[in-house]
C-alpha cells in the first residue's frame, strides 16, 4: 500500500488533472493515470476550483512534486524542462547546504561543549548545596522529642 500522503496527492492530481483539455489529458500515459486511480485515497475528498489560480489553490507539497514532474515530462518544451532542471538542482543544493550547516562536525561539538559547560555549571550549583549540612534548631529538635514522646 502507498503511503497516505501520496494517496492522497494521488486523488488531488486525479482531480487536477480532470480540468485539462482533452489534448493535454491525452498526453499523460494511461499507465500513470491508472497507477494513480489504483493507489488513490478513495476516502479523501478533495475538490479543486477552476476559477482560482494554480498557484492558490490549497495543494500538499507532494501534490505539487508530482504536478512540476508531469508538466516537466510530458508538456513542457526543451527550454522549459532545462528551466525546471535548474530549479530543482539549486532546490536540492540549498537543501544540502542546510544540512551541512545543521550536521556541520564543529558545530556538534561546540553545542556538545556549551551543553556540557551548562551541565557543568548545574552540578556545581547542585554540588554546593549538597555540601551545605542541615542543622536542625533547638526548637526543632525539642518538637522532634516531645512528638515522639507522645507517638504522633
Amino acid at each position: 500500500m502507498i503511503n497516505n500522503t501520496y494517496a492522497k496527492a494521488y486523488t488531488e492530481v486525479l482531480e487536477i488533472i480532470k480540468y485539462f483539455p482533452k489534448e493535454e489529458y491525452l498526453k499523460i500515459p494511461l499507465e500513470k493515470i491508472e497507477f494513480y486511480k489504483n493507489n488513490m485515497d478513495k476516502d479523501y475528498n478533495f475538490t479543486i476550483n477552476p476559477e482560482i489560480d494554480f498557484d492558490k489553490q490549497d495543494i500538499s507539497m507532494e501534490t505539487n512534486a508530482i504536478m512540476v514532474n508531469l508538466f516537466r515530462d510530458y508538456f513542457a518544451n526543451e527550454q522549459q524542462k532545462l528551466k525546471i532542471e535548474q530549479i530543482l538542482d539549486l532546490n536540492q543544493e540549498k537543501e544540502e547546504q542546510e544540512k551541512r550547516e545543521k550536521y556541520n562536525k564543529n558545530n556538534i561539538f561546540k553545542n556538545r561543549e556549551k551543553h556540557e559547560s551548562s551541565n557543568k555549571q548545574t552540578t556545581e550549583a547542585n554540588s554546593t548545596t549538597a555540601l551545605i549540612e542541615y542543622k536542625k534548631s533547638f526548637f526543632e529538635t525539642f518538637k522532634t522529642f516531645i512528638l515522639k514522646i507522645l507517638h504522633i
